[in-house]
């Protein structure tokens, strides 16, 4: 394992991260406030409770997935994007790195930048409405799982697209709906029975419910079938990452 190689392309990218925080830090956080000041706050306050939680307590497991979710899925697809579009990615891949190398460098510092932005969403929450965390490891274990799961799905998205239109086109047009249909602001067991089953098919739900069970020990799908699916879709996407650098599909021109 060439770890001064890793620890150049992840040094690289956390630079470039803190090179514009103002974009990618304090924006996505003060964008997921005004969410708490609406729904939590304004709305949270007329609504009841739901499962035994405040709503404005209930919303905060959603509104972080929907960062974290965005956030790691743009991070690497712009990290990986970036050499194919200036040529330099030839480079990377003419260097004494492996693929593994190379994804752990470029995912790694997508998870980390999304897991910080999450953590300060959380601490940011607390501003807001008063909350507890009934797991915290469960926590901190899906907060690293979604990370670095949706991390290799936005970097296969950068080795994919070929335009800048391209690696706006997934996380604006499929993951945000998922995200808001996925229960990030209700529960499915509040919607008809009919599209409690239809909303199963919904990769997020999954995501979303876990995250929130680990917060306050409800869910509305099992937790062992949650950290499954999360960990079933890691999977794919490491075999996807493998097959495009083993065949070099939108490497080579």
């Amino acid at each position: 394992m060439n770890i001064h190689g890793i620890r150049a392309i992840y040094r690289f990218e956390m630079a470039r991260t803190f090179r514009t925080i103002g974009q990618s830090i304090v924006s996505p956080v003060l964008s997921t406030s005004l969410y708490f000041i609406v729904f939590g706050t304004a709305i949270g306050s007329r609504m009841g409770d739901i499962d035994g939680v405040s709503y404005g307590a209930f919303i905060i497991p959603g509104l972080i997935m929907l960062s974290l979710l965005s956030e790691s899925i743009s991070n690497a697809s712009f990290g990986i994007y970036m050499p194919k579009w200036s040529g330099t990615i030839y480079e990377l891949l003419s260097a004494p790195v492996s693929w593994l190398e190379v994804l752990v460098g470029y995912v790694g510092a997508a998870a980390t930048k999304s897991m910080m932005i999450g953590l300060l969403i959380l601490a940011t929450a607390r501003v807001f409405v008063p909350y507890e965390i009934a797991h915290p490891f469960w926590m901190a274990a899906f907060l690293v799982l979604t990370a670095v799961t949706f991390s290799l799905f936005g970097f296969i998205i950068g080795l994919w697209a070929d335009n800048f239109q391209k690696l706006q086109v997934i996380p604006l047009l499929v993951i945000t709906p998922l995200t808001f249909l996925g229960g990030a602001f209700y529960s499915i067991n509040m919607l008809p029975p009919l599209w409690q089953k239809v909303s199963l098919v919904n990769p997020v739900v999954y995501l979303i419910s876990g995250f929130r069970w680990s917060f306050y020990g409800v869910a509305d799908v099992h937790i062992a079938v949650s950290t499954g699916m999360t960990v079933a879709f890691l999977a794919i996407c490491l075999a996807v990452v493998w097959w495009v650098f083993k065949t070099g599909y939108k490497l080579r021109r």
